[in-house]
């Protein structure tokens, strides 16, 4: 199956799953897949970028990694629609609700690092999606709160992608000015 195919065939899942629950970018009136999309099209830059990067698994976690988390999808049906090793990347990539809100991005991030370079490589590339103008709701304390859970991410993903790491790098110094 060809990459666009893949791609098709994910973001159309994607999409009706976010769609649930009219999701929509925080902050913004926008559908929730445009931030998908985003993060998708920073997995498409840096596999240009990257050597032995699996660009079909990666693009698949892009477009799927909130299911878990936002939409009615399980484990199951991620297995089913797609595979065992998507459905599992996307759980590493699911904060675990069960733990208390400063366990949870540790946990998650511990969790990633035991997946291939693709899933740290999804995590780095949302946070650099994310690292955009917050939302107006958020006060400095939020917005520095962010920031440095960006440079936690960064810190602990190290060496799983060198061109995704310099973007949040970079991003990291251009959200100083919402602070």
């Amino acid at each position: 199956m060809s990459t666009q195919t893949i791609y098709q065939k994910t973001i159309k899942f994607a999409t009706l799953k976010h769609l649930e629950k009219a999701q929509t970018i925080p902050g913004t009136n926008m559908p929730y897949v445009v931030h998908l999309s985003n993060v998708a099209m920073e997995i498409l830059i840096a596999a240009q970028h990257s050597a032995d990067f699996d660009l079909d698994f990666a693009v698949q976690l892009a477009l799927l990694h909130d299911t878990l988390e936002d939409t009615s999808t399980t484990l199951e049906e991620l297995t089913e629609r797609f595979s065992l090793e998507i459905s599992e990347g996307v759980l590493a990539l699911t904060k675990d609700d069960d733990l208390p809100a400063e366990e949870k991005m540790r946990d998650s991030l511990n969790r990633i690092k035991k997946q291939r370079t693709e899933v740290w490589a999804v995590k780095l590339a949302d946070r650099i999606t994310n690292l955009q103008v917050p939302p107006m709701h958020w006060d400095q304390q939020k917005k520095k709160k962010y920031r440095e859970e960006a440079k936690v991410i960064l810190e602990t993903l190290k060496g799983g992608n060198s061109y995704l790491e310099k973007r949040l790098a970079g991003k990291i110094e251009e959200y100083e000015s919402y602070i």
